[in-house]
């Protein structure tokens, strides 16, 4: 690559940086195939991939959880440096690794020692200041074999985020099966209520945000009161309290960081003073170490 691509992705793959039309993956790789992959999303903070310990470490994690042998750390770290290196302005990095080549079906080959696919890019990011959310049809399952992994079988995301976005919205809620709150579709929520900032449990199936967990940990540093929740103590008709404004809610993520929500279901509803200092909190604490 000679010059930054207008779409400002730059791709690393097979130990080498590439242009986002590029073709780097074969046609039965098992993560085009069936979703068979994990990947990590990291913010960009002066230069860096914010919490890449932390994340690489949440990748080996959902690797093992479908039994993949994660790539190394030292591959992954050198390819995030190139990246960069040659995408400055990036707002986000990518790391996706999946089972490499297999079967058109859902099973692998016996073959263990098949190298996976890495791929790493870099690319734009948006950050909104606020965020406007809607309650949706579908639920997770807190049950499912991949639950709180992080795997590249997006589709359901996709189709609700799709509903979210059709009604003025950035990020859709769910429940879980048994009527608890349990995530967005790429976000932790908190609840701030009682004086108090709660996320849902990790039984309910959520994902273990980063942004969450550093919330979670700097939070209790500080004196904020934010916690976990106990399992079974966010129901999902908390979301009631909200849209009354006896509630108020904020999502996490690596992009988002901490972001307060201003609309439910369309509806305007208001900034909880806990919600905008947990934002305030993270945004200073993050300036002082990009990898915490």
């Amino acid at each position: 690559m000679s010059a930054i691509d207008p779409t400002g992705v730059v791709i690393w793959a097979d130990g080498r940086l590439h242009g986002p039309t590029d073709a780097l993956v074969s046609g039965v790789d098992h993560g085009l195939t069936v979703g068979d992959g994990v990947f990590e999303t990291c913010g960009v903070v002066q230069g860096a991939a914010f919490a890449l310990t932390r994340h690489l470490r949440r990748l080996a994690i959902s690797a093992r959880g479908l039994g993949l042998v994660p790539p190394d750390d030292g591959a992954v770290r050198t390819a995030v440096d190139e990246v960069l290196a040659f995408a400055p302005t990036a707002g986000r990095v990518r790391i996706t690794f999946t089972a490499g080549p297999g079967p058109l079906g859902s099973n692998r080959d016996d073959d263990g020692d098949r190298p996976g696919t890495l791929v790493v890019l870099a690319g734009p990011a948006t950050r909104a200041d606020v965020g406007r959310v809607v309650r949706v049809p579908w639920v997770r399952n807190e049950r499912s074999a991949v639950a709180g992994l992080k795997t590249t079988s997006y589709a359901e995301n996709v189709v609700a985020l799709a509903y979210a976005h059709r009604r003025g919205a950035d990020e859709a809620l769910l429940a879980n099966t048994v009527g608890e709150l349990c995530e967005g579709t790429g976000a932790n929520v908190f609840v701030e209520r009682g004086g108090e900032l709660l996320t849902p449990h990790l039984t309910s199936g959520c994902l273990a945000g980063i942004t969450r967990e550093l919330l979670l940990e700097w939070g209790a540093a500080e004196g904020l009161p934010v916690r976990e929740a106990e399992p079974g103590e966010l129901r999902y008709d908390v979301l009631d309290d909200v849209a009354a404004g006896r509630a108020h809610l904020a999502t996490t993520g690596s992009i988002r960081n901490v972001t307060p929500v201003v609309a439910l279901d369309e509806r305007a509803v208001p900034v909880g003073e806990l919600c905008q200092a947990a934002r305030d909190l993270f945004a200073r604490r993050q300036a002082l170490d990009v990898d915490p």
